[in-house]
């Protein structure tokens, strides 16, 4: 069995400073996330009536908060840290979804043809026909908001770029050498599709897969800021955000910080996103 993995881990040597930076925030986005309840200071739920709409660095009694309180004197620090764990899950876990939907419904139409095919790609041309977000805002009203509902909509509205590309890999690679031998010696289709085709589609799927997470996450914030996302006391820097905009005036820091923390998160995964499509791709890095 050939595969392009092997080959990117020679590249992957080769890192741009501005990966690396771009790396180090992701990273230590992640951290932040999994260690929030030891890393925050304070309870993020917790109500402190006397310091609603605070400026960054108040303190009362002993207690500084270090980025300001938001219209419940809740610790933004604290929201904002537990909110990145939680934009995380739902942007993981949705791109977890789609893929596993996606690139199997791909390597199904592109491997078996005919009706499935049809009926496959019809379905992906319908879905990619509607926008992303209205479909997700629509389906979301339905179900209700919350976090599962959350995970499941935008799992199951994202999964027609992976069948898109996981369907043309496999028509490229079911007709290799190694795929008619393994076909002669004997060998199902799921087992050809699962050791030998998904290993050999995994780059391109990865890089669809990166610009995914990024896209996500900022509709995972957009569905919370319109209130269809993750819902109170619950922290996610979409509901901070909306909480924020109607004191924008009074207190800006209900905003500024979160939405500096998404632009960061995002942005460097879309850098991280564009350099692994030029390690699987080097063609794209002279266009």
């Amino acid at each position: 069995m050939h595969t392009a993995l092997p080959a990117l881990g020679v590249r992957l040597r080769r890192v741009p400073l501005s990966v690396a930076f771009v790396s180090i925030i992701f990273l230590m986005v992640v951290l932040l996330a999994i260690f929030a309840p030891w890393i925050a200071p304070a309870d993020p739920n917790k109500q402190t009536l006397l310091a609603r709409l605070k400026p960054p660095g108040f303190e009362l009694r002993g207690v500084t908060y270090w980025l300001g309180t938001d219209d419940l004197g809740r610790d933004l620090l604290s929201r904002t840290i537990h909110g990145a764990g939680v934009s995380l899950s739902v942007a993981v876990l949705s791109v977890v979804v789609s893929t596993l939907v996606g690139v199997t419904l791909g390597m199904v139409a592109g491997w078996f043809r005919g009706k499935i095919e049809i009926i496959v790609m019809r379905l992906v041309d319908i879905m990619m026909s509607i926008p992303a977000i209205l479909l997700a805002v629509l389906t979301v009203a339905v179900l209700g908001p919350g976090f599962l509902n959350l995970v499941l909509v935008l799992g199951l509205t994202r999964w027609p770029r992976y069948t898109r590309v996981a369907y043309a890999q496999t028509l490229q690679i079911s007709n290799l050498p190694f795929i008619k031998a393994s076909e002669l010696a004997g060998a199902g289709a799921a087992r050809i599709l699962f050791h030998h085709v998904l290993p050999n589609i995994a780059g391109p799927i990865l890089i669809v897969a990166t610009a995914e997470f990024g896209l996500m996450i900022l509709m995972e914030a957009g569905l919370s800021f319109l209130g269809l996302g993750i819902q109170p006391p619950a922290a996610s820097w979409g509901s901070i955000m909306s909480v924020g905009r109607q004191y924008l005036e009074r207190a800006w820091w209900i905003v500024a910080f979160p939405g500096t923390c998404l632009f960061l998160l995002v942005f460097s995964v879309n850098v991280l996103g564009d350099w692994l499509r030029d390690q699987f791709d080097p063609r794209s890095r002279s266009r």
